[in-house]
C-alpha cells in the first residue's frame, strides 16, 4: 500500500483522495476481501472511524463494489440519502484481471443513470482501483 500510496507524485493517497480530518466517511459494501490497509489510512486521515449507518449526513461515502454485487445503479442510488449536498462517493473496484472486475463502461453507464458524474480513477491498492462519482454541479443545492 505504501508503495502505491507514494506513486506518481509527492501528493499522498489521503490528499489524492480529498481526505482530511474531521470528515465523516460512511462504508458501504465491506467484505473480507477489501483492503485494510486503504480503510486504515481513510481512518488516520480523517482521524475517526468509517461508519457503517449514518446518524448525521456524511461528507464522502466509500463503495466497495464487485461484479456480482448486484445491480450497481442501486448501489450508487442506495449511497446518496446520507451523503452531504457537496459530498462524494469514492467507488471502490477491483482493478482489471481481479475477481470481481467492474468495466468501466459499466461504472460510467451506472453513474449516469443514477444522475452522477464521473470525475477521475486512482489506484488505491495493488487490487483496487478508486473512482470518484459527484452529483453534477446544476444538481447541488
Amino acid at each position: 500500500m505504501t508503495s502505491t500510496a507514494g506513486a506518481g507524485g509527492s501528493r499522498s493517497l489521503s490528499d489524492k483522495l480529498g481526505l482530511s480530518r474531521g470528515l465523516v466517511v460512511q462504508e458501504l459494501g465491506w467484505d473480507e476481501d477489501v483492503d485494510d490497509d486503504v480503510r486504515i489510512m481513510i481512518e488516520d486521515a480523517i482521524d475517526g472511524e468509517l461508519v457503517e449507518d449514518a446518524m448525521e449526513a456524511v461528507d464522502l461515502v466509500l463503495l466497495w463494489w464487485r461484479d456480482g454485487d448486484g445491480d450497481l445503479v442501486d448501489g450508487l442510488v442506495d449511497a446518496l440519502p446520507d451523503l452531504t449536498d457537496a459530498g462524494y462517493i469514492w467507488l471502490m473496484t477491483p482493478k482489471v484481471g481481479r475477481s470481481g472486475y467492474v468495466d468501466a463502461a459499466d461504472v460510467a453507464e451506472a453513474a449516469l443513470t443514477a444522475g452522477l458524474a464521473l470525475t477521475n480513477s486512482i489506484p488505491v491498492s495493488p487490487d483496487w482501483t478508486a473512482t470518484k462519482l459527484v452529483r453534477p454541479k446544476g444538481a447541488r443545492r
